[in-house]
């Protein structure tokens, strides 16, 4: 093998992304062609690798900072990952974005954020990651103003979110450096005493910002609302959750020792519980499909964070298996989404229905997916959550407690999403008339659907090959203790309390379906509960949202210096001018040119002198 062998996957896309910048944007068949064949070469490299080990290491900036990058068989995971989502949402998009008014941008920026993907994967010095991350805050910004209604508010509030937990990554990073002597990852390793937690802790907010945990995710659901679909499937559901995790899981696993029970690890399953149930409160009321969607991104986080934030060997691999298996169905719910939208002409829940008659192939990969992220057995989403659970039950209860929920409540949500959109009736037009007919999604569209609905079960069925074949060799032995997690969860009780959750979704569906008298008011009762309808009120407002309370924060301070800054300017500009103005008035009318009053004012100033120097020497004896 080269040396430079395992950097395909790095510079194949990113050169096709700039040849898409240079062709003509009418010509759009050659685009997509490009995008498609560069997005399969990638695959192709990445496959090719997938088995090697390698590092190369090159002069760059100096003072040790050297352009290292190293190919384990974590990293190669996580690379062919990658490339499978990028190659599949690429052929999706040919069909998706036929009707967009132009594809060249969104092409062009999809292919760069592959290859600058990889990068950050593959890159062994901590400044060369930065580099790759700051690099993807700029596709992303390109990505999401390619096709937002709105672009530009959405696209600079999400470089502002992942922006700031960027920050926090390179502090994290400088004290990291400091305390091991190298910006190597493969040579750091560090304990979390002191200074080092605070950089542990520091580091994994850029993993978490990267990944979309709470609070870094508010600009996820506008995202969903404003700019192109297959951006969803291709960054928040797939390639941003392989970076964060991974980059979270090398932080914990090799740049220091995450022990059970410290207060790091506890740090980590408090954001992991909270984001599983403050998303999924919030998916749960959302009345578009896109939307709910969004949340659920946002909360699926929690688990993957909660699983390795325990510090336990099956939290760990848990925390994992679950990263690729959100990726999987999360990104063929995000697909079936754009199918739903290119072919409904909507996403709003309220005019859907009864699609399944129309779209089977599209609501048969939906109900998969939907039963994956549910934790459903015999789908992959099960047997990753009952493993997280196993480790959060182990590490304490409250946290066990908040991931069953979790489970609960997206079951709840995709019961109704699934009864709005595929087999409740459709509502009649506003206007009057017939129902447009909805066709079938085009192949093209299909495709990656089925194949990623096909992994789903195929992962949960035969579990051993993700977990033994896959995830096990990538964390070592050092991790796994050698253990086997693949096969039916060990513990029965927790499968039983899996399935009375399910049970309880189940009934609070029918309950609420029928109290309503359709799908989409199915938790209508938990939606306007007198403790929640506040809450929700408010959260719906967005006043609860991070971003906009620290916009308010610092606009509030901005007004608080403007004001003490226009407060100096009067001193020096008003009052001390008219002061002057005044003193130089007295002055005048005192100084008239008498030589009588002249004397008379020698006088009094020579007593005054006199008086003074008497006093000031009384007053020393």
């Amino acid at each position: 093998m080269s040396t430079y062998t395992f950097l395909l996957p790095i510079a194949i896309p990113v050169a096709a992304g700039i040849l898409t910048l240079l062709v003509p944007a009418r010509a759009r068949l050659a685009i997509s062609l490009l995008a498609v064949v560069a997005t399969a070469a990638q695959l192709a490299s990445a496959i090719w690798i997938f088995p090697m080990d390698g590092a190369l290491s090159v002069a760059w900036l100096g003072y040790g900072i050297e352009a290292s990058f190293r190919l384990t068989r974590f990293s190669a995971f996580i690379v062919v990952a990658i490339a499978g989502f990028s190659f599949l949402v690429t052929l999706y998009s040919t069909a998706s974005m036929s009707k967009a008014p132009s594809t060249k941008p969104f092409f062009a920026w999809m292919l760069i954020t592959a290859g600058l993907a990889c990068g950050a994967v593959l890159a062994d010095n901590l400044v060369l990651l930065v580099v790759f991350l700051g690099a993807l805050l700029l596709t992303q910004f390109g990505m999401i103003a390619a096709g937002a209604r709105r672009p530009y508010a959405v696209a600079i509030k999400a470089v502002v979110i992942v922006g700031l937990s960027d920050m926090c990554l390179m502090l994290g990073i400088m004290m990291a450096a400091h305390l091991a002597g190298t910006l190597s990852m493969s040579a750091m390793k560090l304990s979390l005493d002191g200074m080092g937690g605070i950089a542990f802790l520091l580091m994994a907010i850029g993993a978490l910002g990267k990944a979309g945990a709470m609070p870094f995710h508010s600009w996820i659901p506008d995202a969903a609302r404003e700019a192109p679909l297959p951006f969803m499937a291709i960054l928040p559901a797939s390639i941003e959750k392989l970076l964060g995790i991974y980059l979270l899981a090398r932080v914990s696993l090799d740049l220091f020792t995450l022990v059970p029970g410290s207060w790091v690890s506890l740090t980590l399953m408090v954001i992991g519980a909270v984001t599983i149930v403050l998303a999924v409160m919030m998916a749960l009321v959302q009345k578009d499909y896109k939307r709910l969607l969004s949340y659920h991104a946002i909360s699926q986080v929690g688990y993957m964070v909660l699983g390795i934030g325990t510090a336990l060997p099956i939290g760990i691999v848990g925390g994992i298996f679950h990263m690729i298996n959100h990726a999987m169905y999360k990104s063929t719910l995000f697909l079936s989404g754009g199918a739903v939208e290119r072919q409904a002409g909507t996403t709003d829940l309220s005019k859907l229905g009864g699609l399944a008659r129309s779209m089977p192939v599209t609501a048969v990969c939906f109900i998969v997916a939907a039963a994956s992220i549910s934790g459903v057995p015999p789908f992959n989403g099960f047997f990753s959550k009952e493993m997280v659970y196993d480790a959060a039950l182990e590490s304490g209860w409250v946290f066990y407690a908040a991931a069953l929920l979790g489970s609960l409540l997206t079951a709840a949500s995709f019961l109704k999403l699934g009864h709005a959109a595929f087999f409740g009736r459709r509502a009649e037009p506003a206007s009057g008339g017939t129902v447009p007919a909805v066709r079938e999604a085009p192949l093209p569209m299909l495709v990656p659907m089925i194949v990623l609905a096909g992994l789903c079960v195929l992962f949960g069925v035969v579990n051993r090959i993700p977990l033994d074949g896959l995830i096990g060799p990538a964390v070592g032995a050092a991790v796994t203790g050698g253990r086997s997690f693949a096969g039916f969860p060990a513990s029965q009780m927790l499968v039983g309390f899996t399935a009375a959750a399910l049970l309880l979704a189940i009934l609070n569906h029918w309950y609420g379906a029928r109290r309503t008298g359709h799908g989409l008011g199915a938790v209508d009762h938990i939606h306007h509960a007198i403790f929640l309808e506040p809450v929700y009120s408010v959260a719906e407002q967005g006043r609860l949202d991070p971003y906009f309370i620290g916009r308010w924060v610092i606009g509030g301070i901005s007004a608080a210096l403007y004001a003490v800054d226009r407060a100096i300017d009067w001193v020096y500009e008003t009052l001390a001018v008219t002061v002057a103005q005044g003193i130089s008035r007295v002055g005048r009318r005192l100084h008239n040119g008498s030589v009588n009053r002249y004397v008379l004012w020698s006088l009094a100033g020579a007593a005054a002198v006199v008086i003074t120097a008497a006093l000031v020497l009384g007053g020393s004896r």
